[in-house]
């Protein structure tokens, strides 16, 4: 079956990417206003998209921003149901003159497709839409059932999906979610992300007299924010770089033997890191290399400090407040208002006698974890060797995206990243491009993997 899809993908191919250039001419943009009506137009085109590959129940639905496309085809009995996210907007040009062509007049050159979008994530995207037109087309079925979520607004931090999937939890139900925003290990080296980092941000703001107070009257003798500050500082960490604050570490799932061993097929050199940074050492929780550190261990940075006169010369005062912004990047299974409470604990316990401390809690985002050896997981990884002939690397992100972890725990579903993109196509940057040798690669691999999970369902 799978070289009769492959012969229709092969022989459709130039229409496709056509299609595929119909997508990226629209200008999606969802930070813009002024895009709003290419934001509906390209809701629509989506939707016909979906429409045209034997999709069925496709809807537009209305979210407290941009509409979600819904479309599923159901006949698979006794087969998994897998919920494909994707998303239509894309992040805005500029600097327009950076881009030597027109960012939404796509171009092809040595084979890589030029334009915003191509790689994030309307190239990735449509890459199932023309594999269910394959199935249904060539098979008059799919192997499996398929339902697609495609939001409007990820470049935007999606900010109305988290409450959409909540109200259309039972009509999302899934036996896996997968999406395809991501990037392998580079030129035919698959990878499987399968962990991203949480978020808990907060600014803690220290306020002293009523007043700035002159440093030759009241120096000496009342407490100065800053000083407060930068105390309270200091106590978040210890002389090795481990976090201070107690029951931080708490939930923290260790990485196993299995998953460190996995790490070391992607670990970066350290000295190369160092070089490229021009700094004499790297600095970072001990016992552990710089991946483990920045992916699989959580962390709390101080991002950014103030307080007091900042123009040009000294202004010899005590100032009234002080503020620091704070980010610490989560792991699994640790929970963002947890985090901030234990370091709302730990700031109270420091002893700063004559100021007050108050803590803005501002940004959450819960951290994501599917075991590499879950079931499907294991039919992505065998997909992937099939259609590259090399088993996929596990990696992890220090970043995070909040909806991975909303749509896994919402719809109690493993969540599949199964990236096409290659390191250095510009997402989010001028020229961003899409090497069209994944096109296929990727068309191969996704019909691979559906027919991979339900054989593992017969045989289940």
């Amino acid at each position: 079956m799978i070289e009769t899809i492959k012969t229709y993908l092969e022989e459709q191919r130039d229409q496709h990417i056509e299609e595929l250039m119909q997508f990226l001419r629209i200008p999606s943009i969802s930070a813009v206003a002024e895009h709003q009506p290419d934001m509906k137009r390209c809701a629509e085109w989506t939707a016909d998209s979906l429409r045209k590959a034997g999709l069925e129940n496709i809807e537009i639905m209305p979210t407290g921003g941009h509409p979600v496309v819904y479309a599923d085809w159901l006949h698979a009995e006794g087969k998994p149901t897998v919920l494909i996210y994707g998303h239509y907007d894309v992040q805005p040009a500029d600097p327009m003159e950076l881009w030597d062509t027109p960012p939404f007049e796509p171009v092809i050159r040595d084979g890589k497709l030029y334009a915003r979008g191509s790689t994030d994530d309307k190239g990735q995207l449509l890459l199932y839409v023309k594999v269910v037109e394959a199935f249904l087309r060539t098979q008059g079925t799919l192997p499996v059932n398929v339902k697609f979520c495609i939001e409007g607004e990820e470049e935007i931090a999606s900010k109305n999906l988290p409450p959409f999937v909540e109200k259309y939890q039972d009509k999302l139900q899934a036996d896996a979610v997968v999406l395809s925003d991501t990037q392998m290990h580079g030129p035919g080296k698959p990878a499987l992300m399968y962990g991203l980092r949480g978020l808990a941000g907060f600014e803690i703001t220290i306020d002293g007299a009523n007043s700035d107070l002159h440093s030759g009257l009241f120096g000496g003798a009342v407490q100065n924010p800053i000083h407060a500050l930068t105390k309270l500082l200091s106590s978040f960490h210890d002389a090795d770089g481990r976090v201070a604050v107690e029951g931080f570490y708490d939930r923290v799932i260790e990485l196993s033997d299995k998953e460190r061993e996995a790490f070391k097929q992607v670990e970066p050199d350290e000295n190369k890191v160092r070089t490229n940074l021009n700094v004499d050492t790297l600095y970072g929780e001990k016992g552990f290399s710089f991946y483990e550190q920045t992916t699989s261990r959580p962390t709390l940075e101080i991002t950014s400090v103030s307080g007091g006169f900042q123009g040009e010369g000294i202004k010899p005062i005590i100032p009234n407040r002080a503020s620091a912004k704070i980010a610490c990047r989560l792991v699994a299974a640790q929970i963002p208002d947890e985090i901030m409470n234990a370091v709302e604990a730990h700031i109270h316990a420091q002893d700063l006698p004559g100021v007050k401390v108050t803590l803005d809690r501002q940004l959450r985002g819960n951290p994501f974890i599917t075991p590499i050896d879950e079931p499907v997981m294991v039919a992505a990884a065998e997909a992937y060797e099939d259609t590259y002939g090399s088993w996929p690397v596990y990696t992890r992100s220090g970043g995070s995206i909040p909806i991975v972890e909303v749509l896994g725990r919402v719809l109690d579903a493993p969540v599949v990243l199964l990236g096409f993109g290659l390191p250095g196509e510009n997402l989010h940057a001028p020229n961003e491009h899409f090497h069209l040798i994944n096109w296929e690669k990727g068309t191969e691999t996704i019909s691979r993997f559906w027919l991979n999970l339900a054989a593992r369902n017969e045989k289940a």
